[in-house]
């Protein structure tokens, strides 16, 4: 033996069926909904030729619609295994606060910055950054920003509600400053 390994493999290791795991039609865990939205925001062929601006309405495109596996959706459910919709912001539109039924997502911000509002409070969503929500997360978000934005939002299953909240009142910023009793 003239090798500098001790390790030898006898035969092609792809013959070893029990070593392999099935290829998955659809994503089916978390990790692979993200990598799903990663892969479709980075392929900007796919998505940029589609998006509008529109100052009169918010605008949105359903970029895919994958069917459950036959066989999978219990009673009740819908046949949609999930979707991907694209999604356009100018400045001062948001979607007011709404959570996303049964559904769970992934929200990518494409391009530019978007706010994100929930009631533990307000962060910034910058080009890149993803948010995973689990069904009835409530969130708002707008852009505040002076440019536009655009997102990628994946649903699993799809979806068929966005239950709108009433808004919770913000907090007025106060210029005098207020001294505390016990």
């Amino acid at each position: 033996m003239n090798s500098d390994s001790d390790l030898q493999i006898a035969g092609d290791i792809l013959e070893v069926p029990h070593l392999l795991q099935t290829p998955r039609e659809h994503p089916a865990t978390v990790a692979e909904f993200v990598g799903l939205a990663r892969s479709l925001a980075a392929d900007r062929s796919l998505w940029e030729h589609l998006v509008r601006y529109d100052a009169s309405s918010r605008w949105y495109h359903r970029l895919l619609t994958v069917p459950r596996t036959p066989g999978s959706a219990r009673a009740g459910e819908p046949p949609i295994g999930y979707e991907v919709w694209l999604l356009s912001w100018v400045p001062g539109q948001g979607s007011g606060l709404h959570d996303h039924g049964r559904s769970s997502g992934v929200l990518t911000v494409l391009d530019g910055t978007l706010t994100e509002r929930t009631e533990r409070g307000t962060r910034a969503l910058t080009t890149g950054i993803e948010r995973v929500f689990a069904p009835g997360y409530a969130h708002e978000v707008v852009n505040d920003a002076l440019e536009p934005a655009v997102s990628l939002h994946v649903y699993y299953p799809g979806l068929t509600e966005m239950p709108m909240h009433p808004a919770a009142p913000r907090c007025e910023a106060r210029t005098e400053p207020r001294t505390l009793t016990a």
